[in-house]
């Protein structure tokens, strides 16, 4: 695995499978300090060419989990921003709350990526 020394791309890290064959893996994190609402928000996101080997790693302290998405796939699911001063970002909610319970959940829609690493090899 390789780390950037600058993110200005959307890359955190590199990871080399072959001669020629890499994957580049934006990091994205929600901290345990965060309003319960907000604990899998992850928004204002620049997705810039969206290919085969570009994958988001998103993790929820709240929860405790992590979701592995393809960028190409990242793109259909998320919601992207017609106005306002992030216009063509996007943005996806992977937790619930609730209210009843106090506490935040998974959402169960995105339980194909959740903690899934073995698209990061696999794809």
């Amino acid at each position: 695995m390789y780390i950037p020394l600058v993110d200005d791309q959307q890359i955190d890290c590199i990871i080399r499978k072959g001669a020629n064959d890499y994957t580049d893996v934006q990091i994205k994190a929600r901290s345990k300090d965060c309003i319960p609402f907000d604990a899998g928000r992850f928004a204002a996101m620049d997705i810039p060419n969206p290919r085969d080997n570009y994958f988001f790693i998103f993790y929820s302290e709240q929860t405790d989990c992590y979701w592995v998405f393809p960028s190409l796939r990242l793109v259909e699911l998320a919601s992207r921003n017609k106005q306002g001063a992030n216009v063509g970002k996007y943005h996806i909610n992977l937790t619930g709350w609730s209210k009843k319970k106090g506490q935040v959940y998974p959402n169960p829609k995105f339980d194909d990526y959740k903690n899934n690493f073995e698209l990061l090899v696999n794809e």
